[in-house]
């Protein structure tokens, strides 16, 4: 495995682990902590939308398989 893989994997773990613990602590501090929950949302709206036309889009595709780096 690919040191950046390992890097990478490490970083999505760390992640998911602050989003559950930013949750858990919102949900805690109902019913003011459910106002935080908004922005988190949104966040993560942005971040999925940005993944799908990434994985949509045959140009962007072509040109990381095709142009030299």
């Amino acid at each position: 495995m690919k040191l950046d893989t390992v890097a990478l994997a490490l970083v999505v773990i760390f992640a998911v682990l602050w989003l559950a613990t930013l949750v858990t602590g919102l949900l805690a501090a109902i019913p003011f902590g459910v106002v935080g929950l908004i922005p988190v949302a949104i966040v993560l709206a942005l971040l999925v939308e940005i993944i799908r036309q990434r994985r949509a889009n045959k140009e962007d595709d072509y040109y990381s398989k095709n142009v030299d780096k």
